[in-house]
């Protein structure tokens, strides 16, 4: 990642920073005052203000003492980025914590001004493929034929 003062990316490597120091204050500084986010698969999720990343962060902190973040891969289009992570560790009932995903950030006065939040708790286990289609095609709709078959009419 490049390392320009108020960059989109240094600021994600400012943040990845301050999620690995476990340092909920310097996460919130990554962040504007007015700072919009909105998570798309879970409208309700949404919120604005940065003392709420700050409390946020604080609670994954407090469950997840050991956790680490890494930005896989970034992409910056004027004052927006476009970022891909992965977020591992522990909780402290001992299971796994794991998310993947991506976030939008718009970017300005050096800071993270909003977001598009994609990032999703990793499934290790769950339906194949064809299941889930299945599953999230046909939820609600009565009979779903497998994939392959014709149907009977």
């Amino acid at each position: 990642m490049g390392n320009a003062a108020g960059s989109g990316e240094a600021l994600l490597g400012q943040l990845a920073g301050a999620v690995n120091r476990h340092d909920p204050g310097a996460v919130e500084a990554c962040f504007a005052p007015g700072y919009r986010n909105e998570t798309p698969a879970h409208p309700a999720r949404g919120f604005t203000g940065r003392d709420q990343v700050q409390r946020n962060w604080a609670q994954i902190f407090a469950f997840v003492p050991d956790i680490t973040a890494q930005v896989l891969r970034c992409c910056c289009d004027g004052g927006v980025v476009w970022s891909e992570w992965e977020m591992h560790g522990t909780r402290r009932d001992g299971t796994a914590h794991q998310m993947a995903g991506v976030v939008l950030f718009g970017v300005g006065g050096g800071r993270f001004t909003w977001a598009r939040f994609y990032l999703e708790a990793v499934e290790a286990g769950g339906p194949g493929v064809n299941a889930a289609v299945r599953q999230h095609a046909g939820a609600g709709a009565g009979q779903v034929p497998d994939a392959g078959t014709e149907s009977r009419q």
